[in-house]
């Protein structure tokens, strides 16, 4: 009798895990969509990915507690306009996963008073908000290490104002792990190369913030005023070679090339070759009707999910227990190691 040949099979590697949330403090704007949000819908083949609404953030600033609740619903509809399929992506609510606030309090005591002093971010919001500089919007840098290390991933989509949250984030990790083993992975920032950053179309010198309305545009704008702010978008006086990518001296043009990039998907040599000759009044003019046509679908569909409140409800039930499980055991892991009696 021949012996029997054995059965080749192929071992699917599993997928590397990503993870990324934004605060429910607003409407979804451009700088959000193409720095952070497009980029993650097409990342969905290759990574496991989990996107959070950062409710528990927002609170470190004074919130209308209906308009939090409706943000929070609203925004969800716009991440699944933009592409986020549930069915293939994690999406839930931070503050429906208590994990994030139990880890988030561990790590307050293996963070460092330094390192927080430290952070940017709390910086700016001390000088903004000097009648409410509370022990949350000091501490919040250990609640988004919490948030990210349950996941265990592998990358974090940030922006470059954000790799100091992710580096801290390693920091903690690692000094975790030092004394504990091997609890936590070490996330990598991710950081994309095109749309990483938009600026305001008021203030091309810093970032898209809808601080500054009149320079941040909208998911939910609707057309006429999408176009009325990108024909009011700061460019310079340059009219010899207008439509010309240079960051440092022309920082408003350099900024409606990358919007028009990235939603056209030309590069900056086919922009200055298109625009060769013509002004800004021919340029403005287009980038916004290109931003146009590129939000029409993303703001009809987002319309249509937000009249339906017991789907977005049931999407985020389902992603609550899906995160739940997963971060569950990592909570269990680090509650074992630092000598909580668990029953």
């Amino acid at each position: 009798m021949e012996p029997m040949e054995k059965e080749q099979t192929v071992t699917e590697q599993p997928k590397k895990r990503m993870l990324s949330g934004i605060q429910p403090s607003g409407d979804l704007h451009l700088g959000n969509y193409l720095g952070a949000i497009k980029n993650w819908a097409d990342r969905v083949n290759e990574y496991e990915c989990f996107y959070f609404m950062a409710d528990m953030h927002t609170i470190t600033v004074r919130q209308d507690p209906a308009e939090l609740r409706k943000r929070s619903l609203n925004q969800l509809a716009q991440y699944i306009a933009c592409g986020l399929d549930p069915e293939k992506n994690t999406l839930f609510l931070q503050s429906h996963v208590p994990a994030h606030a139990q880890l988030g309090w561990v790590l307050d005591c293996y963070t460092m008073f330094g390192e927080l002093s430290r952070m940017t971010q709390f910086k700016d919001k001390s000088a903004k908000h000097k009648d409410n500089i509370n022990a949350g919007l000091f501490t919040y840098p250990a609640l988004m290490a919490a948030d990210i290390l349950l996941y265990q991933p592998d990358y974090v989509p940030v922006g470059e104002d954000q790799k100091q949250h992710v580096e801290l984030t390693r920091d903690i990790a690692q000094r975790f792990n030092a004394i504990y083993g091997d609890v936590f992975k070490i996330p990598e920032p991710f950081i994309a190369k095109t749309g990483a950053r938009i600026y305001g179309l008021s203030t091309p010198d810093a970032k898209m913030s809808k601080s500054v309305p009149e320079g941040c545009v909208f998911l939910m704008d609707d057309p006429d005023t999408i176009a009325r702010k990108f024909k009011r978008a700061v460019t310079d006086s340059d009219t010899v070679n207008p439509v010309h990518f240079d960051r440092q001296n022309k920082p408003g043009v350099s900024n409606l090339m990358n919007i028009y990039a990235t939603v056209t998907g030309e590069t900056y040599e086919q922009i200055e070759a298109e625009f060769e000759g013509k002004g800004y009044g021919v340029f403005k003019p287009a980038v916004g009707e290109a931003v146009i046509e590129h939000l029409r679908p993303i703001r009809e569909e987002a319309e249509r999910l937000i009249k339906d409140k017991a789907y977005l409800h049931q999407v985020y039930e389902e992603g609550a227990q899906k995160a739940s499980y997963v971060a569950g055991k990592t909570l269990r892991k680090v509650y074992k190691k630092i000598g909580f009696y668990q029953l």
